[in-house]
């Protein structure tokens, strides 16, 4: 039978037989808000999940049932290492979890808190956000400054210039990622009740979007192509995240993340073919 390996938040707690398991949820050992994952799995999921240790698994005794449901009921999410900052630190906190967000995403956001407020997530989508978008700014700018003037004056001339915009753009990135982050959640999750799977409160949705912007946004330093893993990335996790944190299935997460690209892109392929008739029909009149 395989070993059913245990976690709780970032923390491993082993590898368990199916029997340990459930003796540890009725002991208390475990909660079912822990999560879990074996060999054949695609995902790791909560213990609660598991049809061998929830209601409706066969066999199963009452006084079991009864601790893990009154687990579940108890204990919410334990969230991900950046709510837990002041036992961790701050930076071991915040390296935590863009570890644990980029790699393990699923994992990430079946234990991230759904509330607690917009603050938290906020300052770790400005923390990522701002180191990559300040490093990659610099970084483009020195690429910008060697080999692309043929003058030495005028190269220290431009780069004079472009030094100047360049700190008044890096004082701007803190803004746009805020404005960014609180039209896009609120965008993200529009598309998500329209496509039904808006189970969670509009607060969910802001704080998967932070972490995971806030996760991919150092991802900008990586050169020359930083900038387009990042975004991709920072989707990918989107997805994920959505669909774990509202309880609904990929497929309506993907469709909410992309529905406003589609909506654009499908809006000016309208206006284009509108436009391409009008030009045509007057050309017929003239």
């Amino acid at each position: 039978m395989a070993m059913i390996h245990v976690n709780r938040g970032a923390t491993s707690l082993g590898a368990f037989s199916e029997e340990e398991v459930r003796e540890g949820l009725r002991t208390g050992r475990f909660v079912a808000t822990d999560i879990g994952w074996r060999e054949g799995m695609a995902n790791w999921q909560p213990l609660s999940q598991f049809t061998e240790f929830g209601a409706g698994a066969p066999g199963a005794p009452p006084a079991q049932i009864s601790a893990a449901a009154t687990s579940e009921a108890a204990a919410p999410r334990s969230g991900l290492p950046w709510e837990h900052r002041q036992e961790r630190g701050f930076f071991n906190a915040f390296v935590e979890t863009l570890v644990m967000v980029l790699t393990k995403p699923g994992e990430a956001f079946a234990v991230m808190k759904r509330e607690g407020g917009l603050g938290e997530p906020l300052i770790y989508a400005l923390i990522g956000g701002c180191l990559g978008g300040i490093v990659s700014l610099l970084f483009s700018m020195g690429l910008q400054s060697v080999g692309f003037f043929a003058d030495r004056h005028d190269m220290f001339g431009a780069m004079a210039g472009m030094g100047a915009g360049s700190a008044a753009f890096i004082v701007l990135i803190p803004l746009f990622v805020v404005i960014g982050l609180f039209i896009g959640s609120a965008i993200v999750h529009l598309c998500l009740m329209i496509v039904g799977g808006a189970n969670q409160s509009f607060e969910t949705t802001f704080r998967v979007l932070a972490f995971s912007q806030g996760s991919a946004g150092p991802l900008q330093m990586i050169p020359i192509c930083g900038g387009l893993i990042s975004g991709v990335w920072a989707l990918v996790c989107s997805c994920i995240g959505l669909a774990r944190a509202h309880d609904t299935d990929t497929g309506r997460a993907v469709l909410a993340v992309f529905l406003p690209l589609i909506v654009c892109c499908g809006g000016m392929l309208l206006v284009g073919l509108m436009l391409g008739g009008l030009g045509a029909w007057s050309a017929s009149h003239h």
